[in-house]
C-alpha cells in the first residue's frame, strides 16, 4: 500500500498533472468537482485554497520545492486547472498517509525501510499481550487504527484519482501495451506449507484473459519449470539461456552495442517468452481467477471512469482490455492498492484469532538437510513477481540467484532476440516535442521502474564507482 500511494502521487502522477496550472484554478470549481466524486472530508474549499497557496508559496519563491523538475505547460497535458489543483492537494495529503502507513510497519518490523527483524523461518519480533516490550494488543489494535485510516485514503482519494485521470487520459489506453504475457505469483499463504493463499497468482499468455493458467502453491511445476534467464544482451560473459540454479553471474562491461550487449539486466522469460510482471498482470491473473475483491474493484474503477467520460460529455467506454496500456498500469496499481488493504484488514484478523487461541510462536526452526539442496521461494511484490533461488551443498550456499519484478520489465532483448515489456511497450508512442519526452516517461514510470533493484555493483577492489550528490 505504501509503495503504491508513493508511485501515484509522487513518483507517477505528475507526468499526467500540470501542477503550475492549478494556480489559474478556482478552489470553489475545484471542491465542487471534487465533492461530486468522493465523499472524502478533506476536499473541501478550504482544503483546495490551502494548497493553491503553498503552491503560490513554491512559485513565488523561484523554487517549485516538491513539485520541481516537471515539464509544466507541455502539450500533452490536458487537465483542467481544477481538476490539477485537487491533484495537487491530494500529493500533500498522501505524504500524510503514506507515513501513517510507514509507521505500522514500523510497529511490525521494528523499522522501516530496511525491516530489521527478519529471521529464518520467521520474524524476530516477540509477541506477547502482556508486555509493554514486545508486540502486545495495545500496539496491534494501533496498528489496525492506521490500516483502517489508510484504507479511507486508498478507496476515497487514491482510486477516485486515478480515475479521474484514467477518464481524461483515455485515449492513452491504446498506447503502452507493449508485452501481454502477464506473470504473477500466489501470495499471503493461510496454511504452512504454502498450498493455500489469501491472492491467487497465475500466467495468462498473449493478453487472452480465458487462457488463464494458475499457479496453485510454492511446488506449482509451472513456476519452478517456467523460468529462466538469457544474457545475449547482457553485460556478462557468455551467450547462455539457463535456470536460475544453473546461472552464473560473471560480470564483463564492453562497449555499448544495441546489436549485441547493451544493459546489466539480465533477460527473464517464462515458458521461453518475455513476462511483464507488476499490479497490471497481478490484477488480469486475480481478475481471471476470480477472486472476489478484486473483480469488485476492477469493474468499480471501469465503472467510475466511465461515469467521469459520461460527466465530460465522451462516448469512449472502457473495459478491461483498455487495461493493456500505459493508462491501464495506473489504474491496476490502484485496484491492488484496495485489494491489498481488505488483504491486511484479513491478515490482521487472523493474527488476533491466532494470538487469541494461545499460537504466539513467530519462526519455525530451520533445519539444513545434508548433500545439495535445490529451493526457491517467491513473493508479489509491490513491482511484481519477486523469486529467489538457491542451490545448497552440505549446509552452505553454492549458488543463489534473484530473479526480481524491474528484471522481468526492463529486460533487454532475450535470446531470440525479442524485446522486454519496457522496449516493446514504447513501440508506437507519439512524441509531441523529442526535446521534452514525457510521453516515454510516462510509459516508463507506468511499471514503477527500480533499477536498484534489478542491479546490484560492488567493486571488490572498494574503489569509488559514483558519486552522488543530494540536494
Amino acid at each position: 500500500m505504501f509503495d503504491h500511494i508513493v508511485h501515484f502521487y509522487h513518483l507517477c502522477a505528475l507526468d499526467w498533472v500540470d501542477i503550475v496550472s492549478a494556480l489559474k484554478a478556482d478552489p470553489k470549481a475545484a471542491a465542487g468537482l471534487a465533492e461530486k466524486l468522493s465523499t472524502w472530508p478533506k476536499n473541501s474549499q478550504h482544503e483546495m485554497k490551502a494548497a493553491q497557496d503553498r503552491l503560490k508559496t513554491f512559485v513565488g519563491s523561484g523554487q517549485l520545492g516538491v513539485y520541481a523538475s516537471g515539464y509544466w505547460g507541455h502539450s500533452a497535458m490536458k487537465l483542467p486547472p481544477e481538476v490539477n489543483l485537487l491533484a495537487a492537494a491530494h500529493y500533500l495529503q498522501a505524504l500524510e498517509y503514506q507515513r501513517k502507513i510507514n509507521k505500522a510497519v514500523s510497529i511490525l518490523g521494528s523499522k522501516t525501510p530496511h525491516v530489521q527483524n527478519l529471521a529464518v523461518g520467521g520474524v524476530a519480533n516477540a509477541i506477547n499481550p502482556d508486555s509493554q516490550s514486545a508486540l502486545n494488543m495495545e500496539r496491534l489494535y494501533y496498528v489496525k487504527t492506521l490500516i483502517d485510516e489508510i484504507g479511507d485514503f486508498i478507496k476515497n482519494v487514491y482510486m477516485v484519482d486515478a480515475c479521474a485521470v484514467g477518464a481524461i487520459y483515455a485515449d492513452w489506453t491504446t498506447i503502452g501495451a507493449g508485452v501481454t504475457n502477464y506473470l504473477c505469483v500466489p501470495d499471503m499463504p493461510l496454511d504452512t506449507k504454502g498450498t493455500k493463499f489469501e491472492l491467487p497468482g497465475g500466467y495468462i499468455p498473449g493478453g487472452d484473459v480465458s487462457k488463464f493458467q494458475p499457479i496453485n502453491s510454492f511446488n506449482d511445476d509451472l513456476f519452478e519449470k517456467g523460468v529462466k534467464e538469457s544474457i545475449k544482451h547482457s553485460y556478462y560473459e557468455g551467450d547462455w539461456n539457463r535456470h536460475p540454479w544453473e546461472e552464473e553471474t560473471v560480470p564483463n562491461m564492453t562497449e555499448y552495442d544495441t546489436n549485441g550487449k547493451y544493459s546489466w539486466v539480465k533477460a527473464p522469460t517464462f515458458d521461453g517468452k518475455p513476462a511483464q510482471v507488476g499490479p497490471l498482470a497481478n490484477v488480469l491473473n486475480m481478475f481471471a481467477a476470480g477472486h472476489k475483491p478484486t473483480v469488485k474493484y476492477a469493474t468499480k474503477t471501469l465503472d467510475t471512469i466511465n461515469a467521469v467520460l459520461s460527466m465530460l460529455g465522451s462516448s469512449t467506454r472502457v473495459s478491461v482490455n483498455s487495461l493493456h496500456s500505459t493508462i491501464g498500469r495506473i489504474a491496476a496499481r490502484a485496484i491492488r492498492c484496495a485489494v491489498m488493504h481488505d488483504a491486511c484488514v484479513s491478515q490482521w484478523q487472523a493474527l488476533i484469532n491466532n494470538i487469541g487461541k494461545g499460537d504466539t510462536s513467530t519462526f519455525n526452526q530451520p533445519v539444513f538437510p545434508k548433500g545439495e539442496q535445490r529451493g526457491f521461494g517467491f513473493h508479489e511484490a509491490p513491482r511484481g513477481v519477486l523469486s529467489h533461488w538457491v542451490v545448497i551443498e552440505n549446509g552452505k550456499i553454492k549458488n543463489y540467484q534473484c530473479v526480481v519484478p524491474s528484471t522481468w520489465n526492463a529486460a533487454p532483448r532475450n535470446s531470440d532476440d525479442a524485446k522486454g515489456p519496457y522496449e516493446a511497450a514504447l513501440i508506437g508512442t507519439p512524441i509531441a516535442d523529442p526535446e521534452k519526452p514525457l510521453e516515454v516517461l510516462r510509459t516508463i514510470h507506468s511499471f514503477d521502474p527500480c533499477l536498484a533493484c534489478a542491479i546490484h555493483m560492488v567493486n571488490p577492489n572498494k574503489k569509488e564507482i559514483v558519486k552522488v550528490k543530494a540536494f
